[in-house]
């Protein structure tokens, strides 16, 4: 589970990357932030379902930050590419 001083991080940048998107989402930002608190007990919640669900060599080969990342990059996309590309550089 993410500190206290990463959750804030997630927060503002949230904030941020909204704000310069000029979107408006229809949340305060308290309501944001225990959006990004339940978010972080949601993935501590479910790490095991996560990792029974990859194929077996990636559930004994990959470390805990390759599995994240990897979880990062697949949730990413369904941002979108552009957002993606931006992470990852060149995915094409």
């Amino acid at each position: 589970m993410l500190d206290e001083t990463d959750r804030m991080r997630i927060w503002r940048g949230l904030m941020r990357w909204y704000s310069n998107l000029r979107e408006e989402i229809d949340l305060s930002k308290a309501e944001l932030r225990a959006a990004v608190d339940a978010t972080d007990v949601w993935i501590d919640s479910n790490q095991a379902s996560y990792n029974a669900a990859l194929p077996v060599p990636a559930q004994t080969n990959l470390t805990l930050a390759q599995k994240t990342f990897l979880f990062c990059s697949v949730a990413l996309m369904r941002v979108g590419v552009n957002v993606l590309r931006n992470v990852l550089g060149e995915v094409d």
